[in-house]
């Protein structure tokens, strides 16, 4: 039978709405962005708007967990809490497991289906009659329109640093899961330096992917105007990009908060659910890894 005590009911708050505001205009942004970047026009605009709203989603998310750290802090939450958060975070690792699939969707479908229908085979083989000529081959870097979308001169070579950030993302859920099991042992020591460890890993990895772009757009000519490889290429890679740039965010506000004395053995959830991610972020980019640069 539930008690007062056992149920939490949060008092109203203005977090969810601004939530809905800062989303809408980063997610507007993020899709004028691309669409403009593919059409050859002006992003300043769309980048405007997109830094808008990552202003007031970084407001957001300051301001509404530090709302819940102090609850927690407080001894507010109980067992029924705790699981709240649990399925809360499992649910929203799925709906980012549908986000990544429905990308993945998008190269599957462009790769087995398209391409080759351009190309003349399969049941709607006709398609080739836009394009006679065209080639279909894997990936495709001569677009059968570089007038308005030029083509690329290579791919990304999967073996450099591609191979270099896979190791580099293997390896932090390595020192993650270490510093995980270092908390339930209440080794501070231990959970701070594979803490920071797997904060530097990520560090390091977004900065060869900077570097990975900088040779895609001066050296390889691959952009997002590149046809549809360029498109799903940067589609899928600046996805993950922004989201292990949020998952490295996390384990760092982890990290402060563990300096601050923050968790002990038995009630971490807030350290649990960032691990969770950054897991989640690593098999992502298996996947991208495999699809998207080998084969």
């Amino acid at each position: 039978m539930t008690t007062p005590q056992s149920y939490y009911v949060p008092a109203q708050s203005k977090w969810p709405i601004i939530a809905t505001i800062g989303l809408a205009l980063t997610l507007f942004g993020a899709g004028s962005i691309m669409n403009d970047s593919s059409a050859g026009r002006d992003t300043g605009g769309s980048w405007l708007i997109f830094l808008a709203g990552s202003i007031v989603m970084a407001y957001m998310l300051f301001g509404w967990f530090g709302n819940v750290v102090q609850e927690s802090r407080s001894g507010m939450y109980s067992h029924q809490m705790d699981r709240s958060f649990r399925w809360g975070m499992s649910w929203f690792i799925f709906s980012e497991v549908m986000f990544f699939a429905a990308f993945f969707g998008a190269l599957f479908y462009a790769r087995v289906f398209a391409v080759p229908w351009l190309g003349g085979e399969g049941e709607r083989g006709s398609s080739a009659m836009l394009w006679p000529g065209f080639e279909a081959v894997w990936p495709l870097l001569q677009t059968p329109n570089p007038e308005l979308f030029p083509s690329a001169k290579a791919t990304i070579d999967p073996w450099h640093l591609p191979l270099i950030n896979t190791l580099l993302l293997v390896s932090s859920s390595v020192t993650i899961t270490i510093a995980h099991k270092a908390l339930k042992k209440n080794n501070r020591t231990q959970l701070k330096l594979w803490l920071a460890a797997t904060i530097l890993l990520g560090a390091i990895f977004l900065f060869f992917q900077i570097e990975e772009y900088i040779e895609a757009y001066t050296t390889l000519d691959l952009t997002l105007r590149s046809g549809i490889y360029g498109s799903t290429f940067f589609m899928l890679t600046g996805f993950h990009g922004a989201h292990v740039t949020l998952g490295t965010l996390m384990l760092f506000i982890m990290f402060v908060r563990i300096l601050k004395g923050h968790f002990d053995n038995e009630n971490h959830f807030g350290f649990e659910a960032a691990s969770w991610y950054w897991h989640f972020v690593d098999v992502v980019w298996l996947g991208l890894f495999i699809f998207v640069y080998v084969i």
